[in-house]
């Protein structure tokens, strides 16, 4: 598997050559930054996204026309399973400051093009298990940044986020140009620095304004949208949650999410599985759109390191607040692997994309709890 990016909107489905994993292992700390709100009478802002499809894998991707003082126009992976915007440099500074072992300038800081660039180095890592785990160097960076495309978008006055120079693959070859921009909306950390800065998801960083909640919930993708060149679909995404949202009568399964020393409040969830015969009690699960087509269940007793599951297998899971999915293996659809935890190096496993084309997500920011809803 690969976290793949493509280099223009008509290119995005065929560039899909390989999976993307992003849901991500990692550490943090604290910071805070600024936020935008300029309604006086708050209503919920809706953002659009880019469903992708190359007859092989779905990807959504989120556009971010403007960073700092320079429009960009890039597309980046939308990602439950992580954290942070994470983008390549090389398409937003002179090439002249990037080199494959850091950038040029002296200094606690630099700022190019509105876009400050502090000494504060870290590494990413990305992937499903320890056999796919890829790496990104980069350092912390700030700026203004818009999101959204059509009319529908959002700008962030301050955002953290981290601007790489290199990325390697699980052999250490280097990752050609914007192979690992992400923008990560979940409410863990991407990565953290010495400094005490951070990155997590810049909808965190939006005020939605009065009344509302901070937090954002995705609507069910549905399949008819997906296409090769990419198609966009408007109002998948609402940012400013009603009481409505989070209320007891919305038909979210509402899941309190448990913070972890330096790595924020992860979006992983305690659960069970069945496939086939074989029953998993106590396990964790993330629900993660940057992973497709294959879903990965941990199984600690695993007779393999991983197998496939076989057409017609039938998987369930039920969290341990009784939300309960399920679906039945494909030659095409909900391709499922099962891998031994001492295997994958992990216990929590990963519920693909495919669960978003049916069902509904939603993540609580203010009262940190995650909202999952059959549709």
């Amino acid at each position: 598997m690969k976290t793949h990016k493509p280099y223009s909107l008509v290119a995005l489905a065929t560039c899909l050559l390989f999976a993307h994993s992003s849901c991500k292992k990692d550490k943090a700390t604290t910071t805070s930054t600024t936020t935008t709100s300029t309604s006086t009478t708050a209503t919920p802002t809706s953002l659009g996204l880019y469903e992708t499809d190359s007859s092989i894998y779905k990807l959504l991707f989120i556009a971010v026309p403007k960073i700092g003082t320079q429009t960009v126009n890039q597309y980046l992976i939308f990602d439950t399973g992580s954290g942070g915007m994470v983008i390549d440099a090389h398409e937003i500074l002179p090439a002249s400051m990037i080199t494959s072992s850091g950038f040029n300038f002296t200094g606690d800081s630099t700022v190019v093009d509105g876009i400050t660039i502090t000494n504060q180095t870290e590494t990413i890592e990305y992937g499903a298990d320890a056999s796919t785990t890829e790496k990104v160097y980069g350092n912390l960076a700030y700026a203004s940044v818009t999101v959204g495309d059509h009319g529908s978008t959002i700008t962030v006055k301050r955002l953290p986020f981290f601007l790489y120079y290199k990325g390697v693959d699980n052999k250490g070859n280097a990752e050609s140009t914007g192979t690992f921009d992400i923008f990560g909306v979940n409410s863990e950390y991407d990565v953290t620095f010495a400094n005490g800065g951070y990155i997590t998801s810049p909808f965190s960083y939006f005020d939605p304004g009065t009344g509302l909640t901070k937090g954002f919930k995705m609507a069910a993708l549905g399949t008819s949208n997906f296409s090769l060149a990419g198609t966009y679909v408007p109002d998948v995404l609402t940012l400013g949650l009603t009481s409505t949202d989070v209320g007891s009568s919305s038909g979210f399964t509402m899941h309190a999410l448990t913070a972890v020393d330096n790595y924020g409040y992860a979006v992983v969830i305690p659960c069970g599985f069945t496939y086939g015969s074989k029953s998993v009690s106590s396990a964790y699960t993330i629900f993660d759109t940057g992973t497709e087509p294959y879903t990965y269940l941990e199984d600690p007793t695993a007779a393999k390191d991983t197998a496939q599951l076989a057409s017609g297998t039938a998987v369930y899971l039920t969290t341990t607040n009784s939300f309960n999915y399920d679906y039945t293996v494909s030659n095409s659809e909900n391709l499922t692997y099962v891998e031994s935890t001492k295997y994958s190096g992990t216990d929590v496993s990963i519920i693909s994309l495919e669960y978003f084309l049916n069902n509904e997500y939603l993540l609580d920011f203010t009262n940190h709890k995650l909202g999952l809803k059959n549709n």
